[in-house]
């Protein structure tokens, strides 16, 4: 049993145009094809506990992609091309993401999913990417995603799913990690040095990766992963 957290934005359906929890069709897709079962999490409010008890339901925990992360999160005041906080979603992931570090509940991140884990542990995010590297290659706008590749590191769960050989990925985000969070570990990189994919050191599965493995319908490695991780987990607590 897989959570897959939500977007909370406006949408349009039939005569209706309300504010609506939503996911992409890819996200849970991935889930599903992988072996899983997908939960979907809208953002609402939260504590701890609340927190622990969504948790109990479940095997694993998708952080999925959407709007930049609040700077205030880390310490700093918005670039002009931040977006507005979504401060629903921001206080909701990070208490779900807490919560299953502390349990070790599997968990993999997807490109806002990986910030959103850096700044858990205490990291920053380079707020426009282009103005470190010159290129808008990472997010090229309209909806239509980069093409990239990264290389992750042998001995790495990454590495170990993906394999190490140079990997097209799709991209699509203006930041990326500057200051690496408390017990992460880079693992895969582009070659002008941006980081791609971090893990969370002493725990079963604990990874998130800078692009959308989502877009790539053929290749649900990392999904594999993250379902067969949560397997893992669901017998041994059921042992327990």
């Amino acid at each position: 049993m897989i959570g897959l957290t939500t977007y909370l934005e406006q949408a349009q359906t039939g005569v209706w145009d309300v504010q609506a929890a939503f996911l992409p069709k890819v996200y849970f897709e991935a889930i599903t094809r992988a072996g899983g079962i997908a939960v979907l999490l809208p953002p609402q409010p939260v504590s701890a506990e609340i927190a622990e008890r969504v948790l109990d339901g479940l095997d694993g925990l998708l952080i999925t992609g959407g709007k930049d992360v609040d700077p205030a999160r880390y310490g700093q005041e918005p670039h002009p091309t931040t977006d507005t906080p979504r401060t629903d979603r921001d206080a909701w992931e990070d208490a779900l993401l807490t919560a299953a570090i502390s349990r070790e509940l599997p968990f993999l991140g997807i490109c806002r999913g990986a910030q959103v884990l850096n700044i858990a542990r205490g990291g920053t995010l380079h707020q426009h990417l282009p103005e470190i590297i010159g290129t808008d290659k990472y997010q090229l706008g309209g909806g239509t995603f980069g093409q990239v590749d990264v290389e992750a590191e042998a001995d790495s769960a990454v590495g170990r799913l993906v394999g190490t050989d140079p990997l097209e990925v799709a991209v699509y985000h203006h930041q990326a990690i500057d200051r690496v969070g408390d017990g992460l570990r880079v693992t895969a990189r582009t070659e002008d040095g941006v980081i791609q994919a971090v893990e969370l050191e002493g725990v079963p599965f604990g990874v998130a990766v800078q692009w959308h493995p989502e877009q790539t319908g053929d290749d649900l490695r990392l999904f594999a992963g993250l379902v067969q991780a949560a397997r893992d987990y669901h017998r041994a607590e059921a042992t327990r």
